[in-house]
């Protein structure tokens, strides 16, 4: 199993010289790869509902100052060596099919192969108006479609493509990702659509445990949610044991609930030994990698959370 970190591009955090100290400590310390957040701007009045908190409301810390995601990404390739990249997730509608192809090939290539692209449909309607993206009732078929376009373009010689809402032919795609036939991708949420898109095409389902509308928060309940990914692919044609799990955790330790709604323990929920137990069970259950939010106001405050998971925590796993 591989143990992740959320990097910050959104704060104070997301300051170069703080960020840098986050991603190369973490890289240092045998984290295996950085999480990196999606929006390219945050509208004033946002009506949407948030997926990821009971109330639907959009945490006040993430609408401030922001980097965007793919410029980080690439940032932070050139500052480390080992350390993987995880989109978490990119909003697949949010840029135009072909550039963002190449944007995200570029990355792979100048990084050495280390990129992992997690994606997701969006949940913001007022951001995909803001930024003139494709119609937002449709952005399930808009991400599937684009990322067919991906698959072209990263592994034809003579791409070529005619979609509902992409089109192309005649070009030159080059330089190909490094990464053979094409990086990682990664499928999150939680939904029936979402299970399904990361069934078809998914080299592995990416949920957050934490989505009131369709929970993960117990082993029983992710047990299911693995269950029903197995099932999906086997339908779809796929080996199921060819999709993968990985897991986002946003809240660890003490503070988090001890109890999830289906009266099982919650995951991630208690002291080190907790955390440690529900890393192993979620090894057995075929999940290979998880990734932790730390917290902390400043740069030396998160570097000393993630130092005391790794001790009592990863060290022992």
């Amino acid at each position: 199993m591989q143990l992740g970190f959320s990097a910050p591009i959104a704060g104070p955090l997301a300051a170069p010289d703080s960020l840098v100290r986050l991603v190369t400590e973490g890289e240092a310390m045998g984290f295996a790869y950085a999480t990196f957040s999606d929006h390219v701007v945050i509208p004033r009045d946002i009506r949407a509902r948030y997926p990821y908190t009971e109330s639907g409301e959009f945490p006040s810390g993430s609408r401030g100052e922001r980097h965007e995601q793919l410029a980080a990404l690439a940032f932070v390739a050139a500052k480390t060596s080992r350390l993987r990249l995880v989109t978490s997730v990119m909003v697949v509608p949010h840029r135009p099919a072909v550039l963002a192809a190449k944007t995200l090939a570029t990355i792979d290539v100048l990084s050495g192969g280390r990129l992992t692209l997690g994606v997701g449909a969006g949940w913001l309607r007022e951001e995909f108006e803001a930024i003139g993206a494709p119609d937002f009732a449709a952005r399930g078929a808009v991400t599937d479609e684009w990322l067919d376009a991906f698959r072209v373009l990263w592994t034809e010689e003579d791409p070529r493509f005619e979609g509902r809402h992409v089109r192309f032919s005649g070009i030159v795609f080059a330089p190909k990702p490094a990464q053979k036939p094409h990086p990682p991708i990664w499928v999150g949420g939680e939904s029936g659509p979402a299970l399904r898109r990361a069934a078809r095409i998914g080299d592995a389902w990416y949920p957050i445990g934490t989505n009131p509308a369709h929970p993960l928060d117990s082993l029983k309940r992710l047990e299911a949610g693995i269950a029903r990914l197995r099932r999906l692919a086997a339908e779809a044609g796929r080996d199921p044991r060819a999709v993968g799990v990985a897991y986002r955790v946003q809240a660890h330790g003490p503070e988090v609930p001890a109890r999830a709604g289906d009266g099982e323990r919650r995951l991630f929920s208690g002291g080190a030994g907790d955390i440690l137990g529900d890393l192993r069970a979620l090894r057995d259950l075929g999940v290979s990698h998880v990734d932790v939010g730390f917290a902390g106001a400043t740069a030396d405050a998160v570097l000393a959370e993630m130092r005391r998971f790794r001790d009592t925590v990863l060290a022992r796993l």
